[in-house]
């Protein structure tokens, strides 16, 4: 079986990896375990994970994989390096297994080795070593690696290029071949001598494509090396079979995806297995099943296609058939441990079980042992009376105790009836002799006959003992312990005693057995579960989102789909993209809160959106705003789609996430601040005619109509609503680590701050502001302005510099100025005139002028310079050019601006236009896989019925009340627990 990769593998993987992962930024790196690694690259919508086992393989894969809790010391300094660089090169070293990555142009560089015991080595552009996941001492070929040293490249295998194959490269070539085979004894003779020379002399061509271009052109694989030397037919014939080679090798990497074929041959194992658990599982259309997986190539050898007893499965991409082939391989071996500790559970479960029943076992045994003594002491009175007398009166004769148990022996030799039935020795120590007593039918038997009591004399005896003793059979006596201090009755009701306890212990533990059984299995279940945690689970594809994923959404109770934004690059996205007719636009009644719309069906647009849907989208508006962290309560309201415009008053400027809200607003009750966290169930096409409900799409839906509008004549107002969220960047895969007195983070929210004011109502469509001063970039004195109206939503005077700069958040308005602004420009304006020189003042100057009116031009610098003057005044000049400069700059940003602005506005005219007429003609703007993807919603069900075919698992944040329908969820309140944390909390208790 395949393990690692070829040459061959290491130039197809290099050759796909750069058309699908150059451009794209690393977004994370994880460690699977101590040689693999996961690098997960991301760009908007391509996303891509690259899978590395030092050593053996590196492909993209599909499948979801469980990362350790904690990075090593390895992994966080690649982290400290490379993270969120982007991907610039990916290429092959040569001919050598090596992958080289460039990020950011060259200024890193990972090296990938798949020779030896591999090493993923990362270095600076001179090649220093920064970083390496072991160390490798200086060997026999091999230089040292560790951190601060050189990575050296130009030993690697054909570095500085393929050379061209001619007659006397491969002439040179099979003279090595023929030296090595007469000074080395080779280990296979024929075919295998002249492959192996060729594979360590023309290094590019790998022995399994040579072996593939010999039974295509029928080249004699068994001819030796100096054979072909003497002839120089066989030589050009073996020239035409490796230039076939090399086009074969061409021809893999001269598209960007190779088509990659796993050889496979049948699993003994699963032939045994009965067919239908083929039913019960997975398709066979999804996974062979059967097979065992023996080889990849990017091309079908020509030996593996002759073979019958194997398997060919074709894929599209080599990155996907090496995913599916190592995949297979690791899938296997977690299911096998998975059942190994299930059966291991279950032999415990097993054996907890069997100690109960032998327990109850032996508690009904013993009850039956002292019934039968009971029963036997009874039916044995005389006996035990006799053998009672007896014993005591030897004791009480004062007799030693060793000397009766040799008097009983000595009786029982004799044949003494009543000696027979005491079980030597006897403990009279506690008063208690055994004796052995036969039951109540053995008695009935044989009792007549032991009644007589014949003595035999010595004679007799002697006589009897030289005769043969007859064969006895098993005893099969019960042996009786008998109080002596005690009646024959009182022993048999001590047996009788023993017996009801035992009996009432039995119940006891009957009873008790059920409940230690159950205990059992959830300790063993728990311990199983625990076990199963630390064990990866088997793998599973990875999830493809829906394009409404990237939102805050939920499906309302009424089915309409609810879509909220993150920030306020999202509020924009949602504005433009899927604000279309007939849908609703709600928003919270304050500042900083989500945009959300309501998606109304496209084939009746005009059809009402029930109140429900309504109040649920104003609870989420809510409850992504800054009331979820002061736990207060707010009323939301909603307006159609066409009283939402990006088109401002004259002289304004909405930033990115703001928008003007013309006409009257219809309030919505103030929302709960609870939400809901639960799980959505997609099931297939078959299974969705199982439920009859409406959804967002159906065209049968019976809607209630919206609540009426108060009566009375309205004025017609705008509102600005702007919302200054901040950049999320991208997912911090640690959100539960932290202080805990950091502030609470809102489940929905990727963690924007809002503006304190970032809103301004009921602004008048007639406002004017004053246009902004004209500047002249080349003339310092600049003319004052004239202080505009502020105007709404415009920053306030405390605006600092960096707010300033913040174009895309926290854009600055034409018109408005600050008190700095103002007083900069009133200290540039020239044509001052000075003011008149005080008395004293006057004087001075004059005996000033009269002292050094013989100075010359000359002597004034040198005097300034010995005074140190000059060096002030150029000190002082250089200031004033500076900050001339600087002015000059802030002049040419506030134009720069302002232009940007002016460029904006009338883009957004432009879209406002387009818009106005789609709203009209009723167009949609999704793309076709977003259109694809509304069929879904259907597909979408909180509660799976039997015999539904499970696709995935979706989960969804929404307002509790739109939840209801789940049978998978949990509340959410405002609390301290952060959201990373409540959602792992809530994970651990469904499992």
């Amino acid at each position: 079986m395949k393990q690692r990769f070829s040459s061959l593998d290491v130039k197809v993987i290099a050759h796909e990896l750069s058309e699908a992962l150059v451009t794209l930024r690393l977004a994370n790196i994880y460690d699977l375990n101590s040689k693999i690694l996961l690098f997960k690259f991301a760009k908007p919508d391509n996303r891509q994970q690259l899978l590395i086992e030092s050593g053996f393989r590196c492909h993209l894969t599909d499948f979801a994989r469980s990362t350790a809790p904690a990075p090593s010391a390895f992994v966080a300094r690649l982290r400290k390096f490379l993270k969120t660089r982007r991907v610039t090169s990916v290429s092959q070293i040569g001919t050598d297994r090596i992958i080289e990555f460039q990020f950011s142009d060259g200024a890193y560089r990972l090296y990938l080795e798949f020779f030896a015991s591999g090493n993923v080595i990362l270095t600076d552009a001179d090649l220093t070593i920064i970083a390496l996941l072991r160390n490798v001492p200086e060997g026999e070929g091999q230089e040292p690696q560790r951190v601060g040293l050189k990575y050296t490249l130009e030993n690697r295998q054909n570095f500085g290029g393929v050379p061209e194959l001619t007659k006397e490269r491969l002439r040179a070539a099979l003279k090595t071949a023929a030296e090595h085979a007469t000074t080395k004894k080779a280990k296979k003779k024929g075919a295998d001598e002249l492959r192996r020379g060729l594979a360590t002399t023309i290094t590019e061509l790998p022995p399994v494509l040579v072996d593939h271009v010999f039974r295509l052109t029928e080249f004699n694989s068994a001819a030796k090396p100096a054979e072909i030397l003497e002839s120089e037919t066989l030589l050009d014939s073996l020239f035409q079979t490796l230039e076939k080679a090399r086009t074969v090798l061409e021809e893999v990497t001269s598209s960007p995806k190779a088509t990659g074929y796993i050889i496979a041959k049948p699993n003994p194992r699963a032939v045994e297995q009965p067919p239908a658990e083929e039913a019960e599982g997975e398709t066979p259309k999804d996974k062979p099943r059967g097979l065992l997986y023996e080889d990849f190539q990017p091309f079908l050898p020509r030996q593996f296609e002759d073979d019958q007893g194997l398997k060919t499965l074709s894929f599209d991409g080599y990155n996907k058939t090496v995913d599916e082939f190592f995949s297979s391989l690791e899938g296997q071996k977690l299911e096998s441990k998975l059942q190994e500790r299930e059966a291991t559970a279950k032999r415990k479960l097993e054996a907890a079980r069997q100690d109960q029943a032998k327990r109850i076992e032996g508690l009904v045994g013993f009850q039956t042992l002292n019934l039968r003594k009971a029963a036997a002491i009874e039916a044995n009175i005389e006996r035990v009376q006799e053998a009672m007398d007896a014993v005591n009166g030897l004791l009480e004769q004062g007799m030693d105790w060793v000397n009766i148990n040799k008097l009983v022996e000595r009786e029982q030799t004799q044949g003494n009836p009543v000696a027979e039935i005491i079980k030597l020795p006897m403990n009279l120590a506690e008063s208690t002799v055994t004796l052995l007593l036969g039951e109540e039918e053995e008695e009935e038997v044989g009792g007549d006959e032991d009644m007589e009591f014949n003595y035999d004399t010595d004679e007799e005896t002697a006589d009897a003992g030289a005769e043969p003793e007859k064969a006895k059979g098993p005893d099969k006596r019960l042996a009786i312990d008998i109080n002596l201090k005690l009646s024959v009755w009182n022993n048999a009701r001590e047996y009788y005693e023993q017996k009801r306890t035992a009996a009432d212990k039995e119940k006891k533990t009957v009873e008790q057995s059920v409940v230690a059984l159950k205990n059992a299995e959830q300790k063993i279940t728990e311990d199983l579960r625990k076990g199963l945690k630390q064990e990866k689970p088997i793998l599973q594809p990875i999830r493809k989102q829906m394009w409404f994923e990237k939102f805050v959404w939920f499906i309302s109770s009424d089915g309409y789909l609810v879509l909220g934004g993150r920030d306020a690059q999202q509020n924009e996205i949602l504005y433009k993209r899927y604000l279309r007719k007939g849908d609703v636009y709600v928003h919270a009644d304050m500042h900083g809160a989500s945009t959300v719309i309501i998606k109304n069906s496209p084939k009746t647009p005009d059809a009402p959106i029930p109140p429900s849907t309504l109040a649920q989208a104003g609870n989420l508006s809510v409850c992504c705003s800054s009331a979820w962290d002061s736990k207060a309560a707010m009323g939301a309201w909603w307006v159609n789609a066409d009283q939402v415009s990006k088109s401002a008053p004259t002289g304004e400027y909405l930033p990115a996430g703001s928008f003007m809200v013309r006409g009257k607003k219809n309030p919505l009750p103030p929302a709960l601040l609870m939400l809901g966290f639960g799980l959505m169930f997609r099931i297939s096409e078959e299974s969705k005619a199982r439920h009859v409900k409406h959804r967002l799409y159906d065209g049968d839906m019976d809607l209630a109509p919206p609540a009426k509008a108060e009566k009375g004549a309205e004025k017609e107002a705008a509102v600005v609503e702007q919302d200054n969220h901040e950049d999320s960047g991208t997912d911090n895969d640690d959100d539960d680590e932290g202080p805990e007195d950091e502030k609470r983070s809102n489940p929905l929210q990727s963690g924007g701050k809002t503006h304190p004011d970032n809103e301004a109502e009921d602004a008048p469509e007639t406002e004017k502001t004053t246009e902004p001063p004209s500047e002249q970039l080349s003339n310092l004195e600049i003319a004052p302005a004239e202080e505009p109206k502020p105007t709404p939503g415009s920053d306030s005077d405390s605006d600092s510099d960096s707010d300033r700069e913040e174009q895309v958040e926290t854009p600055s308005k034409p018109g408005t100025s600050t008190p700095s602004q103002s007083q900069s420009q009133s200290q540039s304006q020239p044509g001052g005139n000075k003011k008149p020189l005080k008395r004293g003042q006057r004087s001075k100057a004059k005996k000033i002028a009269q002292k050094y009116k013989n100075q010359d031009d000359d002597d004034r610098a040198l005097m300034e310079e010995l005074l140190g003057v000059a060096a002030a005044r150029k000190k002082a000049e250089a200031e004033a050019a500076a900050k001339k400069q600087k002015e000059l700059d802030h002049i040419a940003a506030m134009e720069k601006r302002r232009k940007m602005q002016e460029r904006q506005q009338a883009q957004i005219a432009k879209h406002e236009e387009i818009r106005k007429m789609m709203l009209e003609e009723g167009v949609d703007m999704l793309d076709d896989g977003e259109k694809a993807d509304v069929g879904p919603l259907d597909s979408l069900v909180g509660t799976p019925m039997p015999g539904d075919e499970i696709l995935e698992l979706v989960p969804v944040c929404g307002p509790w009340g739109a939840l209801g329908k789940l049978k998978y969820k949990v509340k959410l309140q405002p609390g301290q627990v952060k959201k990373g944390k409540a959602v792992k909390e809530i994970f651990e208790r469904w499992s």
